[in-house]
């Protein structure tokens, strides 16, 4: 694989990764590895207002860059988001960046690595919406890969060693419920929990809220529900079916407090989500349950996980609609109870 040669250490690298959660959590190890690379470097990182939790306060990390993009997509805002991102590129040219990485490979990520002026652009070879054509140096990163080692792929580019993958997240934060939001009360974690994370973006992605309801009424610990306040219907429903033996954190954690409550569960849950790979990054257990999606591509990153998924001719087909979405409603309670069981025996955990 070529190599980019440096004629004199970067002092600024920027980092385009705006969302999502889980591409975020992707991305950490190609942090890691930059940083490892470049110790004296200033790394600062664009991230969409919403997420920036994830990464506020990292050591690794000089600046953060917060960009409202969800608002920039209204028409009713074309005024208020042109005059944004005037003074964007603005400030993002005064810095004079050495180099800037796109990993999101999107027209609007290209157009801000173009708007820095940096000398030297890098991107994939495959980057989406005509993006590519502001890069001044591509990546081939290809498909049926693990989004993780394909961003390692650009670090390799630069020369990293990225055969140790990391996942630097920052410190650890409180998770006593009672102080994430008044509807918690007095409530306090159970000495052992689970995690079910029955969201998803789309809802091709999400195994029926009834399900997780019953596999937490099915097994012998405590369960913590969890999402954003998107999730908090679905959420309740679970717990609603769990013969109080779930709760629903949902709507009620920051990313942080998310990341601390995933950090000390025996094992999560979950669909194809944001969450779910924050769990895996953690070292966290995780029962994975797939259907439109390809776990090659979006699974729980690393050993110790456990994906459950139906092998259909259409899937994957990454639709976000379907008339009956198989792949997920053939995925019976039973069958997924009776995989954590097993694999908890085999592990000694329950």
């Amino acid at each position: 694989m070529e190599i980019l040669i440096f004629k004199k250490v970067p002092q600024k690298i920027l980092i385009i990764k705006p969302s999502s959660l889980g591409d975020i959590v992707h991305s950490l190890p190609f942090l890691n590895a930059i940083r490892d690379r470049f110790p004296k470097s200033e790394i600062h990182w664009v991230v969409a207002r919403g997420l920036e939790g994830l990464l506020e306060g990292h050591p690794m990390i000089s600046k953060l860059w917060i960009i409202n993009k969800d608002n920039w997509k209204k028409i009713k805002n074309m005024k208020g988001t042109v005059s944004e991102l005037k003074d964007l590129f603005k400030s993002l040219k005064k810095e004079k960046f050495d180099i800037v990485v796109d990993l999101q490979g999107l027209l609007r990520s290209g157009v801000l690595a173009a708007a820095t002026g940096a000398p030297v652009r890098i991107g994939f070879n495959e980057a989406r919406e005509g993006s590519r054509i502001f890069y001044t140096h591509r990546v081939k990163g290809g498909k049926d890969i693990h989004a993780v080692d394909r961003y390692l792929k650009i670090a390799k580019f630069f020369g990293c060693d990225a055969s140790d993958v990391k996942f630097p997240f920052p410190l650890s934060f409180s998770s006593q419920l009672s102080a994430i939001s008044p509807q918690a009360g007095s409530f306090q974690l159970p000495k052992e929990y689970a995690v079910f994370v029955p969201g998803a973006r789309w809802r091709t992605k999400r195994w029926p809220s009834e399900r997780f309801g019953e596999l937490a009424s099915i097994l012998p610990v405590k369960t913590l529900v969890v999402g954003g306040k998107s999730d908090i219907d679905i959420s309740n429903r679970v717990a609603a079916g769990s013969k109080g033996n779930a709760m629903s954190v949902a709507g009620m954690t920051s990313i942080k407090e998310l990341v601390d409550l995933m950090r000390k569960a025996k094992f999560v849950v979950s669909n194809d989500s944001g969450p779910m790979h924050i769990a895996a990054a953690l070292g966290v257990p995780v029962f994975a349950i797939f259907g439109p999606t390809n776990p090659l591509r979006t699974g729980p990153y690393g050993k110790g996980h456990t994906i459950i998924r139906k092998e259909l001719k259409c899937s994957p087909c990454y639709k976000k609609t379907c008339k009956d979405v198989r792949c997920m409603d053939i995925i019976d309670v039973s069958e997924v109870a009776g995989i954590i069981m097993q694999s908890c025996k085999e592990a000694s955990k329950l």
